[in-house]
């Protein structure tokens, strides 16, 4: 499942277009706002996937979800393969970033 939901514990800046160390991490390079998936964003929306676990009545129970507990979701939508993308290519320091942060 697609999760859309709000950053709203993060907070409004205004200026969004120098490019930054990614995490504010020196070791990895400066990235614009939109090549990154974190809260530093114009329009505090966020996006992530995760896998549903129950459902009891209008309540979800889910895993995986990157966002934190209490966070607004806008709107929730199924994954399909279909809509994947195909061919992703990513930078190496990604790739190593990410082997650090999520663990299936």
């Amino acid at each position: 499942m697609e999760v859309l939901f709000v950053f709203d514990q993060f907070p409004e800046h205004d200026d969004h277009r120098e490019p930054r160390p990614y995490r504010g991490r020196a070791d990895l390079p400066p990235v614009g706002v939109f090549a990154g998936r974190g809260p530093r964003r114009p329009n505090r929306i966020g996006v992530t996937s995760c896998a549903i676990e129950s459902v009891h009545g209008r309540e979800l129970t889910v895993v995986g979800l990157d966002a934190v507990s209490g966070t607004p979701v806008i709107d929730l939508k199924p994954t399909m393969t279909e809509f994947l993308a195909v061919g992703v290519k990513q930078p190496e320091w990604v790739s190593r970033l990410m082997s650090e942060y999520f663990q299936p």
